[in-house]
């Protein structure tokens, strides 16, 4: 099998799989996520033919299949959707969970109003109370930079510069 067939399906089975739905981990323990960081190891290692200590895991996922590791694909899926949550691009019930603090009339003359930052509510809960898209959401775009929160950038742009930021974390 050449390797354009084996990325290929590498690509189709594996990665396919642990992105779907993979927004419901936002907030998870990390024993939950390494079991799906162990298994994209795996598959990084298949495509390259390297064994299981090999060194250079790490540059092989980041540089050379340009793969982002499990929590910052959950992040990237994360903020995508509160992106489309902002822009009318998300069911209802999502998107009354993202509420801009400029939209609060006694929290309009507070600075986080004017960067673009959502309104995170209390929760009882903590253990799933913060791992709710209303709370977990709005506080991972709170904490991205103000580039990424401009209301002009397109879909596209958007996704590449989150992207260029996640990859930059590395």
């Amino acid at each position: 099998m050449d390797t354009e067939l084996a990325a290929t399906l590498v690509h189709v089975f594996v990665t396919h799989r642990i992105d779907y739905c993979n927004v419901l981990l936002a907030g998870a323990p990390k024993a939950t996520t390494d079991k799906l960081q162990r298994l994209l190891n795996a598959a990084a290692r298949l495509f390259s033919g390297t064994k299981k200590f090999d060194r250079g895991l790490s540059q092989l996922m980041h540089v050379d299949l340009h793969w982002l590791d499990v929590l910052q694909r959950v992040k990237y899926k994360l903020m995508t959707m509160v992106y489309n949550c902002l822009h009318g691009k998300a069911p209802s019930y999502l998107t009354h969970s993202c509420t801009p603090i400029s939209d609060v009339a006694s929290w309009r003359h507070l600075r986080s109003a004017s960067r673009r930052q959502l309104l995170i509510p209390r929760h009882n809960l903590s253990t799933y109370g913060r791992r709710a898209f209303s709370v977990v959401g709005p506080g991972a775009w709170n904490c991205l930079c103000d580039e990424l929160r401009e209301p002009l950038l397109t879909a596209n742009s958007f996704r590449q510069l989150l992207n260029t930021r996640l990859f930059a974390e590395y």
